[in-house]
């Protein structure tokens, strides 16, 4: 090979490790058979051909390569990277025409398909029982999960501890049990939950373990007498040596060297009792340290201690009655019928006088006439019978009254000076046991709180206590709620401590009255109610509400200032000052303002429609809420409607002067002129007519016709020479209002005439010779009339004076020619009378042609 054929070979093999460094390819682990992973299309020219198919195969012609019936498992197949980030199996393949040999990496991607293992099934830890709260105990015990990421990432949580104990996972992870509440052995000495350790996967999976706490025994409890142990016994005089006369048992609720108990006898025991009486240190045991010979009777107390570890030690006393050897004869034999253990006669409560015992005299028959009685006052009664003695109960007996009686029966004998009590006598114990005769009771019927809406949710609300009178299981109490309760509120069944799980809303409901239920344990069980009534206190926490966010309002332009536009109505669902709202108008120049007293919005001045025909203003509704308010907004417009308070404004013709040169040669229907008129008013108010009130010369019909709703003045025929001359029409423009209509005036005039030269007036028509109709608004047609005659009046008067001052001047030619202009003046000075005006001398009423 020569040297060109060898750098080539290299450069193409450097190349060749180029491309197959960058060709990757990953899929996920566990994928069913036919999923495309990828294709060496991309890199490589085909044949293709993949060496090793026992997870892949290929397509020889288009490169592409699929997963096979075996599937792949991460956590097989790289045993020692599975913590690692990436397992890659390197495939080998021949490409291209040349079959060159190439190696590409396929990475397995983890998927979440191992859960997490613990290596054991149970935890077992102990703690003392005086752990301080909030130790923490290491768990040594770690779940596994094969997986990696988040698949392999773990999280513990606890499940059966009730409040007890609680998890701590710090990194690591590391594991603490931590102790919630103080531990009492002799309580509870072992509690049993579940670890649950789940991975963090897309779908989690979770493995659990049993954690068993021990509670180990501290010495925290001191030794006490049993109520069976004996307080008296009677034992005869000629007892023997040895003799066990009792047996004192006291209790310690501690384990081991911890319950351990010492008896002694007290210091104070006299010094004969200590001769005849020796205590056994660890049974408790009382006996004769010698024979008795007593002829005589006697009491010897003892007074027994029981001692403990670290422990003040507790008493209790023995009264041992000896009999004298000689009444041995009068011994009293008791025959039980009631239940009875060791001696000791058991009754429930509640019983009716019932019989207990048959009692009987026994000895030597030389005690004639003897008799047994009761000491003291108890409910026990002895009747006579054949003989023999009947024990009774006198009445029922009530645990809660007394849970023990000790009833000592004494022997009389008869003696010279009468009856006499002897020393002999017989205690019978009767143990009273409780039944289920009690309620729990409340402490009070009805429980009253208050509480702020917005609470956190699981917020404890209060605590309800009942006691029940009865012992044991008959007054143990639990506490539930009332079947119809809301959910939301959660009762401690054994601590009685109400909570609410979520937010109160006091819109929603302002009271909530809860049934509280207490029952005891006994069977049956009893139980007793009370109620609890929740009120929950406002707060700000609304804002009002508009009742719409955009108010329309209709409103007429001659609204009297102060009247009302509408009603702007708001809403508050707080109570208080929290709801009470105040409203003001913002952004806005417009003569409006609020009337807060009854919710209305009033104009405050006169409108003008032609000035502005709606307003555009917001409203801004704030309660009195604290620490701050809460305020909200509504857009209001308000369209001012138009009344006809405009006459219609002529244009055309500009002056009651002006004049129109016409044609005689106007063909008829021409069109000769314009009246145009405007109304500043809208709607029907300024609809405007034209109507020919009044014309000059009357003495025929005019050829001029006009058109009522375009103003326009015709020709109605062709011109006659009698048509010669000066025409004058008096319009009336009227506008279409209701319920009367505005109107205002015009004089029209035309000059028929052959020359066009121009057409000029000094003056308006003084008088007209009709009698025009009455139009249908008579109202301001009169009260023109009444102003043109009052003009009639003053010119009167004025015309006097002219005359008068005429006849003064005549001698002087000069004087006349000033009175000529004068006269002159005054005249046009009559003629220019304003637009809208009717002319003094009009004092008839307008007549229409149409």
């Amino acid at each position: 090979m020569n040297l060109a054929g060898l750098l080539q070979m290299l450069v193409m093999v450097h190349v060749r490790q180029i491309i197959c460094g960058s060709v990757r390819f990953s899929i996920p682990e566990e994928q069913e058979a036919g999923i495309l992973v990828g294709s060496l299309s991309k890199h490589f020219s085909p044949p293709y051909q993949l060496l090793t198919q026992e997870y892949l195969w290929m397509d020889k012609n288009t490169g592409n390569f699929y997963t096979t019936e075996q599937k792949m498992d991460r956590e097989a197949l790289c045993p020692e990277e599975t913590k690692a980030e990436e397992c890659i199996i390197t495939h080998n393949a021949i490409v291209g025409p040349s079959g060159d040999l190439i190696q590409f990496p396929v990475i397995i991607e983890d998927i979440n398909d191992n859960p997490p293992h613990f290596e054991n099934s149970e935890i077992h830890l102990s703690v003392s029982e005086d752990v301080t709260v909030g130790t923490s105990f290491l768990l040594d015990d770690q779940a596994q999960d094969r997986d990696i990421g988040r698949n392999g990432e773990l999280q513990y949580h606890l499940e059966g501890s009730d409040g007890v104990f609680s998890l701590m996972v710090e990194k690591g992870p590391v594991i603490m049990l931590v102790v919630q509440r103080a531990l009492d052995r002799e309580t509870q000495d072992q509690y049993q939950m579940t670890l649950v350790a789940t991975d963090c996967g897309s779908d989690p999976l979770s493995a659990t373990v049993t954690l068993t706490v021990k509670v180990t025994d501290v010495n925290d409890n001191c030794p006490s007498f049993s109520s069976d142990s004996p307080r008296s016994v009677t034992i005869p005089g000629d007892s023997p040596k040895d003799k066990v006369v009792a047996q004192v048992k006291a209790t310690d609720p501690d384990l081991g060297p911890n319950a351990a108990i010492v008896y002694s006898l007290s210091p104070k025991v006299s010094e004969r009792a200590k001769r005849l009486f020796r205590l056994d240190s660890h049974t408790g045991h009382i006996r004769l340290t010698q024979d008795l010979q007593s002829d005589s009777s006697e009491e010897l107390v003892l007074k027994v201690l029981a001692s403990g570890h670290h422990c003040p030690p507790a008493d209790t006393q023995v009264t041992v009655s000896v009999l004298p050897t000689a009444s041995q004869e009068l011994a009293i034999k008791i025959g039980f019928i009631a239940e009875h253990q060791n001696q000791t006669m058991v009754l429930p409560e509640n019983q009716p006088p019932t019989v207990l015992a048959v009692l009987e005299l026994g000895g030597d028959s030389s005690f004639k006439g003897t008799s047994l009685t009761i000491e003291g006052e108890v409910p026990f009664i002895l009747s006579p019978q054949n003989g023999k003695y009947l024990l009774s109960t006198s009445k029922p007996l009530d645990y809660e009254m007394k849970s023990e009686y000790h009833i000592s029966v004494v022997v009389h004998s008869p003696s010279a000076e009468g009856f006499v009590s002897t020393r002999s006598r017989r205690e019978i114990r009767v143990l009273v046991v409780d039944v289920n005769d009690n309620a729990p009771r409340f402490l009070q019927s009805h429980y009253q709180l208050e509480v702020e809406e917005n609470n956190q949710p699981g917020m404890s609300l209060l605590r309800v206590t009942a006691s029940d009178a009865d012992s044991g299981r008959n007054g143990r109490v639990s506490y539930r709620l009332g079947k119809r309760t809301s959910t939301i509120f959660k009762m401690d069944h054994v601590t009685g401590q109400l909570s609410v799980s979520v937010s109160l809303d006091r819109e929603q409901q302002d009271v909530h009255t809860l049934t509280v239920l207490a029952r005891d344990s006994g069977s049956p069980p009893l139980e007793s109610v009370a109620t609890v009534s929740i009120h929950v206190l406002d707060q700000n926490d609304n804002a009002p509400v508009f009742l719409t966010p955009h108010f329309i309002f209709f409103i007429p332009e001659n609204i009297a200032p102060l009247a009302q536009v509408g009603k702007v109505g708001v809403a508050d669902p707080d109570k208080g000052e929290n709801g009470n709202v105040d409203i003001r108008v913002v952004n806005s120049s417009g003569p409006f303002v609020v009337d807060n007293t009854q919710g209305t919005l009033r104009c405050t001045t006169n409108l003008d429609r032609e000035t502005d025909d709606r307003y555009e203003l917001h409203l801004l509704a704030s309660d009195n809420g604290r620490p701050s308010a809460l305020t909200s907004t509504a857009r209001v417009t308000v369209f001012v409607e138009d009344v006809n308070d405009n006459q219609p404004k002529v244009i055309l013709p500009n002056s009651n002067l002006s004049c129109l040169n016409v044609s005689p040669a106007t063909m008829a229907g021409t069109m000769v002129t314009k009246i145009y008129a405007i109304d500043e008013d809208s709607g029907l108010n300024s609809e405007i007519t034209y109507t020919i009130a009044a014309r000059e010369p009357a003495q025929h019909s005019s050829p001029f016709w006009l058109d009522s709703r375009s103003g326009n003045i015709t020709l109605a025929q062709s011109l006659l020479g009698k048509d010669l001359g000066m025409h004058h029409l008096f319009i009336v423009v009227s506008d279409g209002g209701k319920p009367a209509p505005l109107h205002t005036t015009v004089w029209v005039n035309l000059l028929v005439n052959e020359t066009m030269e121009p057409c000029h007036l000094d003056s308006v028509p003084r008088s007209l010779p009709y009698r025009l109709a009455q139009t249908p608004s008579e109202a301001p047609i009169c009260e023109m009339e009444e102003r043109a005659s009052r003009s009639a009046q003053v010119i009167l008067l004025v015309g006097l004076g002219m005359m008068l001052a005429s006849i003064c001047l005549s001698v002087v030619t000069a004087v006349l020619c000033l009175k000529q202009k004068k006269r002159r003046s005054q005249q046009n000075k009559r003629g220019h009378i304003e637009e809208n005006e009717i002319p003094l001398r009009l004092k008839e009423k307008y007549h229409s042609d149409e």
